[in-house]
């Protein structure tokens, strides 16, 4: 938790206040250098951002609490009169980001107005603001910290990415973008570093509103500006070029002159409908440079795009044959073996033919007697029987009528073939014991981890859960989950997923059941099956429980046994 990770605090960067089209560039208050930008900015810029730099960022330091709560770690950015913190939680014992700005900042109020409005946005897609307060004459917003993400600058540090990630990247970034302007909120300075894929591979946006706030940026097309950003990303995830002439975000700029290259002339092997995906979001003065298509000017036309693309499946994972088996020298060769040894051959004795020793014989006949006196035992008992029953006296047949009752179709149980931690937020609990919860061992478990509040988790976690794999596709109409502790109140709901590794919120799965226990068995029965082949088992609410070896007293719940039925 102490270790540094600016891919996990959205700091504020030294670059100019116009999205992608604006010049700036420097270096943060840390030493990394960050992005340029492409144009000059006009004197109102210049006079606003050095009014705003006459107000000085907060004199605090390290180990100061903020609400008594929020303790500083670290300052990461000092600049323009705010700075950014990596920050400890102390109530929930977890790492944080924190900005601070003076209240009498003249941005302090627009930033306060910007962060409760990402707060209560609420998408697990964007990086979630968790507090945003004025007190003791500062002002400061608190969000989330990702130390298992990475920024999208560190990835194109190795080359460009593969067109399956590029487009989850399209599809996940601007369908989160769209539901952002739904709600009137726009991000306007979308770039690299303000892109995180996570370990379970989703991708994420930090700084959804904010950032534009704590630099002052306003334009008068946040959409357009959203959409061009998005394009931006992906040019540069297919070509590792920043697409325009200046250099950016450690990649290189386009060679000057030219203007807009499509990205599969840029370099070989690119995905040819992602190139002209990109081109259609870059719109420049109202054209773009894809003759084929009319470009994208919001993120919602965007994913009407990338709907309409076939889909980009994962590579498939490559096979490594193992190396042929050597044989050693000595087996290879006759060097050094030695001579066959040859011995004077024994003379054999054969054996006379079974039972025709004088026993043998002895043995033989005896068993042929014995056989026939078995057998006139036998007919004698047969006819016996067959003479009695001749004579006892006839009994009238009743007809017995015939089981009419209809027995219930047994429910089949599923195999699991596979399982892993579900957790869109990047947040995982326990990933390394979700195979407990079906080795058939109702002593192991895997466990959450013990909450403040309760027993609903939202809003700081939205639930916690494991998606499993059935091996194929089935019909999936009931299940039995297994827990561990008991009392008010677990709620357990199951979602049909599309992948092993899926980042997609349960908002936008397929619901199976729900059911709500305050014992240790929670059964849910669906109205119908659904037919799927990973189901995500999703733990909205848990109970309170004491504490124990592996944590302390809160609101937790480890699952010990799941069976999936049909």
């Amino acid at each position: 938790m102490a270790d540094r990770s600016t891919a996990a605090v959205d700091v504020a960067d030294t670059s100019g206040e116009e999205p992608l089209t604006a010049k700036a560039g420097a270096s943060t208050g840390d030493g990394k250098s960050r992005e340029r930008d492409t144009a000059p900015q006009s004197t109102e810029e210049t006079d606003r951002a050095g009014s705003s730099a006459a107000v000085s960022a907060p004199e605090l330091h390290s180990g100061h609490k903020l609400a008594r709560r929020y303790r500083l770690e670290e300052c990461l950015t000092r600049l323009d009169g705010f700075s950014s913190w990596r920050a400890v939680d102390e109530k929930l014992r977890r790492a944080v980001g924190v900005h601070l700005l003076p209240a009498e900042h003249p941005r302090a109020r627009s930033v306060l107005a910007a962060a409760r409005s990402a707060a209560l946005l609420g998408d697990p897609r964007f990086v979630q603001v968790l507090d945003a307060v004025e007190e003791d004459e500062i002002v400061y917003v608190v969000h989330e910290w990702l130390p298992d993400a990475t920024e999208l600058t560190a990835l194109l540090a190795s080359g460009p990415l593969e067109a399956h990630d590029v487009y989850q990247l399209a599809q996940q970034i601007s369908q989160a973008m769209a539901a952002a302007h739904r709600e009137g909120l726009s991000h306007l300075r979308l770039n690299p570093g303000a892109v995180l894929r996570t370990s379970t591979g989703q991708w994420r946006v930090r700084g959804l509103a904010v950032n534009a706030a704590l630099r002052g940026i306003d334009v008068d097309s946040p959409q357009r500006t959203d959409t061009e950003a998005i394009g931006a990303l992906l040019y540069a995830a297919l070509t590792q070029r920043w697409p325009y002439e200046d250099d950016a975000y450690g990649l290189s700029g386009l060679p000057k002159g030219m203007g807009l290259i499509a990205p599969d002339q840029v370099r070989a092997g690119v995905h040819r409908g992602l190139s002209e995906l990109a081109m259609r979001a870059l719109v420049n003065d109202g054209s773009t440079a894809s003759r084929q298509e009319s470009p994208c000017t919001t993120p919602d036309e965007l994913v009407r795009a990338i709907a309409e693309m076939p889909r980009i499946r994962p590579p498939e994972p490559v096979f490594t044959a193992p190396p042929e088996y050597q044989r050693t020298s000595y087996q290879q060769g006759s060097y050094g073996r030695p001579a066959p040894h040859t011995a004077p051959t024994a003379p054999v004795v054969v054996p006379p033919p079974p039972l025709q020793t004088r026993t043998g014989k002895v043995l033989k006949w005896g068993v042929a007697a014995l056989l026939i006196a078995a057998l006139g035992l036998g007919s004698w008992q047969l006819a016996d029987a067959l003479m009695m029953e001749r004579d006892a006296p006839k009994q009238p047949e009743t007809s017995q009528p015939a089981d009419t009752t209809d027995e219930k179709p047994k429910i089949a149980t599923h195999k699991i073939t596979g399982a892993a931690e579900y957790a869109p937020d990047g947040s995982p609990q326990n990933a390394d014991s979700v195979g407990n919860t079906y080795d058939g061992d109702s002593s192991t478990y895997w466990r959450s981890r013990s909450f403040v509040d309760g027993p609903r988790l939202a809003p700081y976690k939205q639930g916690v859960g494991i998606v499993y794999d059935l091996g194929a596709e089935k019909d999936v109409s009931a299940a039995s989950i297994g827990l561990r502790y008991a009392g008010d109140r677990t709620t357990v709901e199951l979602y049909a997923a599309d992948s092993l590794s899926s980042g997609t919120p349960v908002g936008s799965m397929k619901k199976i059941g729900t059911a709500t226990t305050q014992s240790t068995t929670a059964k849910i029965d669906a109205k119908e099956a659904v037919t799927t082949r990973y189901v995500v088992v999703w733990l909205t609410h848990v109970p309170q429980a004491p504490g124990d070896q592996y944590s302390g007293s809160g609101y937790k719940q480890a699952i010990t046994d799941v069976k999936l039925r049909g």
